[in-house]
């Protein structure tokens, strides 16, 4: 009876008695299985490593191998940020661009062997032929002091012998490039790279690894397992290589005499740190064509030629502009078969989609043409005939069809009847007579589209003849788009803004001042302001009894008290026609060449933004930048009803304007690209101060130097409504489009239509 009760009693607790017995029990076994740490006191303050020895000890625990050195590069590591409390805060710099910030590298540098004889001849070849393909390229030679060919850039050693020529150049690219970029191409000027399979190869190839690529070749007297890369067909070495060998390059110059480049390379390499040359490598071959002595690029033929990464010898430029015309062709050739395989298969694939057939878009493989949401976005045509255009740019109805525009339908028309002559033949064939209509337009998803209504002669077989009118349809697609390789710029140069002040200006300057001192001034910015004051012959006579800049003047002392760290200069200018050309040649003297210059307007809200947009589109010796300003309408007009209870209650009430791509008032350059180009203006003006009279700063760059002009929209440069004084004293040119950016900047088409319907209805009242 005790027992039945004692039971009754602990069966609830049972479950839990059961698991504390258990855990113990397994908490138990698994210590017995563990082995004690035969050193406590090492476990808790671990001390430096011992080397590594062969055996087990030598890697991780259990045997297990330890980390690779060569991957601990590749090895994502955090670095602590510990700012000194003692020491103010500073503004940390942040680069541009991820990539640079997280310290990738890029993927191929390509170096050319060249020689006094060869330098003007070969180098010149290879650079029109390939360069356009690697983004990154130098040429190095020998002879000291020599002046680069034209769109080259050259390194000069001084000493022509070929050995020190190759010891120079592992030098100079280790020192210079080995910290950005993973492969290094080394080729001679009478080798034909083809670049497009070089790139190809690169990319397939893994970078942590010591890599010497190229045509294996078997040293003169030499060990008969070691192999060295032939240097007439190039060959790769990667950064590790690279980084590896640099300790030795004077050892190697000083032990190892040979009379080949590629020779001693190849044996420095092998003696210093065992690696030979391969001509496989990852699965990748390095595929190579030896050219025959008199040999013809027409005539060769064989997958060794087609396959093959670099040709050698080319004994000739004109030998290596007929080898990149084959390989250009073959290219071409292998595209149109892809292109027709891929159409093949486009057509299969549509009568399983559930639009069937009708989805079929045309051109195959070209996407459909864009189709418009609403009445605003339908895009026009433009009617053309053989010999005007109904759209011009200018804005007049009727203009001749020239230049660019008339090669294009020239090119569109022929490209047209061959079309149709291969479509046809040889039942008949086609002539043209005449270009009835055309009409083309720019499609952003597909390209460019041509309608032709075509006159032709038909003639057939038996040659009978007859005229008929036909109908075409032609598409010219969207090529690849490639990102243009760019000079590598930062956000930290200082931008120096240049303010040109007429009398006209003065109402407008206080506004101009004070958005300056809050969005760079107060931000600490690194942009400085020049004021420019342009005085007519009368003012400039009285300035001493009534100077007319008097006020702007007080406020930029004003400005400068409020700031004890700013200085705002300012220089008066005397003229009768305030030219850009002539107010730049003023400031042009007083700035280092290394200036970058912002012109601005007294319109212009200068922000933190557009100073940064300013420092990265222009580039020192490669592109200026002109940016195409917001201009807002007019409130009175853009605003009628809405005027009281939007516009009056917010500083920044909506804004509704347009780009206004008559003004070239602001411009991003450096001093010393606009002196270049003002030097060539003045030779062929022969200083001429009327000519002068007609010119902004955006012609002389255009029709006098040769670098890009960078014209493009900037939202955030917005300005508001004020209407432009326009000088009559200036070009007719210019005059123009400052009276078309004046009408212009009015208000919409809508806007002005209400207006007029309002002013209408309130006359008829």
């Amino acid at each position: 009876m005790r027992a039945a009760t004692l039971l009754a009693w602990l069966r609830p607790a049972l479950p839990l008695l059961l698991g504390l017995s258990l855990g113990c029990s397994l908490g138990l076994l698994r210590a017995s299985w563990g082995q004690p740490d035969p050193d406590p006191a090492a476990a808790a303050c671990p001390g430096p490593a011992a080397p590594a020895g062969p055996g087990p000890e030598a890697g991780g625990a259990g045997g297990r191998p330890g980390p690779d050195p060569a991957q601990e590069e590749f090895r994502p590591r955090i670095v602590p940020y510990a700012r000194d409390p003692s020491k103010p805060a500073r503004k940390v710099l942040r680069t541009r661009y991820v990539q640079t910030e997280l310290g990738f590298r890029e993927r191929l540098f390509v170096a050319v062997l060249s020689s006094k004889a060869t330098l003007n001849t070969l180098a010149v070849a290879v650079n029109k032929t390939v360069a356009h393909h690697f983004s990154h390229l130098l040429y190095f030679t020998g002879l000291r002091g020599a002046k680069a060919p034209h769109g080259m850039t050259l390194v000069s050693h001084g000493d022509e012998r070929p050995v020190w020529l190759m010891y120079e150049t592992v030098r100079y690219i280790h020192q210079h490039l080995g910290a950005d970029y993973d492969w290094f191409f080394v080729m001679q000027d009478d080798t034909y790279a083809r670049a497009e399979q070089v790139k190809a190869l690169v990319s397939h190839l893994s970078i942590n690894q010591d890599v010497y690529l190229g045509r294996a070749e078997e040293f003169i007297g030499g060990d008969e397992q070691a192999r060295y890369c032939h240097g007439g067909f190039g060959y790769l070495l990667s950064r590790s290589l690279l980084l590896k060998l640099h300790p030795y390059l004077d050892s190697c110059r000083n032990e190892i005499l040979s009379v080949r480049p590629d020779e001693w390379l190849g044996r420095c390499i092998v003696d210093f740190l065992g690696v030979s040359c391969v001509s496989e490598h990852q699965g990748q071959l390095y595929l190579s064509y030896e050219l025959a002595k008199n040999a013809d690029p027409e005539e060769e033929e064989g997958q060794g030629l087609w396959g093959a990464l670099a040709v050698h010898p080319v004994s000739e430029a004109s030998l290596m502009y007929r080898l990149h015309r084959r390989f250009s062709r073959i290219q071409l050739e292998k595209t149109y078969l892809e292109i027709e395989q891929l159409q093949v298969q486009i057509r299969n694939l549509t009568s399983l989609m559930p639009a069937g057939e009708a989805g079929l878009a045309w051109p195959i493989g070209i996407g459909a043409p864009f189709v418009p949401k609403s009445r605003f976005e339908v895009i026009g045509w433009e009617y053309f005939t053989e010999q005007h255009l109904f759209s011009c740019p200018s804005g007049a109805p009727k203009c001749e069809l020239v230049g660019a525009s008339k090669a294009d339908v020239g090119d569109i028309v022929q490209a047209a009847l061959e079309q149709l002559n291969r479509r046809y033949q040889p039942q008949l064939r086609f002539h043209k007579r005449q270009l009835l209509n055309g009409y083309r337009r720019f499609d952003p998803t597909r390209g460019m589209e041509y309608q032709l209504d075509l006159l032709l002669e038909a003639v057939t077989q038996k040659g009978h003849s007859r005229l008929l009118a036909k109908r075409v349809s032609l598409v010219r697609p969207l090529s690849k788009v490639e990102i243009i390789p760019m000079p590598y710029v930062t956000e930290a140069t200082r931008v120096q803004l240049v303010l040109p002040l007429t009398v006209q200006d003065r109402d407008f300057v206080g506004n101009f001042l004070d958005t300056f001192a809050m969005n760079s001034l107060d931000a600490h910015d690194n942009a400085w302001l020049m004021l420019l004051f342009v005085y007519d012959p009368y003012d400039a006579q009285r300035v001493s009894q009534v100077d007319v800049f008097a006020e702007v003047k007080a406020m930029v002392a004003e400005l400068e008290k409020r700031y004890a760290n700013v200085k705002i200069p300012w220089v008066s200018v005397k003229t009768e026609v305030p030219s850009q050309v002539k107010l730049m040649d003023v400031v042009s003297k007083k700035h280092p060449v290394d200036t970058l210059f912002f012109l601005v307007s007294v319109w212009t809200e200068v922000t933190g933004e557009v100073l940064n947009h300013c420092r990265m589109n222009a580039i020192s010796n490669w592109q200026v930048f002109f940016p195409v300003h917001f201009q807002e309408f007019s409130p009175v007009l853009a605003y009628r009803g809405e005027q009281a209870s939007s516009s009056s209650s917010s500083t920044d009430f909506l804004r509704d304007g347009h780009f206004d791509r008559h003004v070239f008032a602001e411009a991003c350059f450096y001093n010393s690209d606009y002196l270049a180009a003002r030097t060539n203006l003045a030779a062929d003006i022969l200083d001429r101060d009327e000519a002068l009279e007609g010119m902004e700063v955006s012609e002389v760059f255009l029709r006098y130097s040769e670098l890009h002009l960078f014209r493009a929209v900037e939202p955030g440069l917005v300005q508001k409504h004020a209407l432009r004084s326009c000088d009559p004293r200036l070009s007719e040119e210019l005059y123009h489009h400052c009276v078309l950016s004046n009408l212009e900047g009015l208000a919409s088409r809508s806007h002005l239509a209400m207006a007029l319907f309002e002013q209408e209805q309130a006359n008829s009242t």
